[in-house]
């Protein structure tokens, strides 16, 4: 007979050890069970809509869809997905990513806690717990950050924004890049031709002074614009 009382637990994540050993530790507890996994964000936000579980466990690494070979930032759309579409959802965040600027962009998207999978153990069970609760759970290294990343943004709020030197599309085809779309996905996305996209590339880079794709996604982080719909 079924235990009415358990927390339904929703794992997203690419890796399918990680979600085995997830599975196998929220099992062994008396009142956790996983009632579905995802490796995509596109099957995180249809297995929500379909089991509506108690907690979603999600990683932010993440392919946006079925058959994409690179994994990107897609658990952060995935997230804002999720609570579009059922706002009571309780997104508890599991990743690798130990940094203030995927945390803001984390808590943007409308995650309710955000745990390392470092300490995937007691702490993640703890945090689950609370977040089922109605709480949300930050480590109080990750809390202490946020407030200071807080408090220097406004002492630097007279600073002119980088950003806003770039031209609309240049802002669209950074956020597309940010997300993990590749040259051609954007191309695709904006009804560009690839080389448009690489000229609008190049000038954004060389606006902000970025030199590789990883400093474009920390630099949309730093922003919160991965937050962004």
């Amino acid at each position: 007979m079924t235990n009415s009382k358990l927390i339904r637990v929703l794992i997203a994540d690419d890796h399918a050890v990680l979600r085995a050993g997830l599975r196998l530790l929220l099992e062994a507890q008396p009142d956790l069970t996983v009632v579905g996994e995802a490796e995509t964000a596109d099957q995180a936000v249809a297995l929500d809509a379909q089991l509506q579980p108690d907690v979603v466990l999600m990683d932010l690494t993440l392919p946006a869809h079925p058959g994409d070979s690179d994994a990107g930032p897609a658990g952060l759309e995935a997230i804002q997905r999720i609570k579009a579409s059922r706002p009571e959802a309780r997104v508890l965040v599991l990743t690798m990513h130990d940094d203030e600027g995927y945390l803001r962009a984390a808590l943007q998207a409308g995650s309710v806690g955000y745990v390392l999978k470092r300490a995937a153990d007691t702490e993640l069970l703890s945090a689950i717990r609370a977040v089922h609760q109605g709480g949300t759970y930050l480590h109080p290294a990750h809390a202490k950050a946020l407030l200071e990343g807080m408090l220097r943004r406004g002492a630097n709020v007279s600073e002119p924004d980088s950003y806003q030197r770039l031209s609309p599309r240049e802002q669209e085809v950074l956020k597309l890049l940010a997300r993990g779309y590749t040259n051609q996905q954007v191309a695709d996305q904006l009804y560009l031709s690839v080389k448009t996209v690489e000229t609008y590339k190049a000038r954004l880079m060389e606006k902000l002074g970025l030199r590789s794709r990883a400093d474009i996604v920390r630099y949309a982080l730093q922003r919160g614009l991965l937050g962004e719909g």
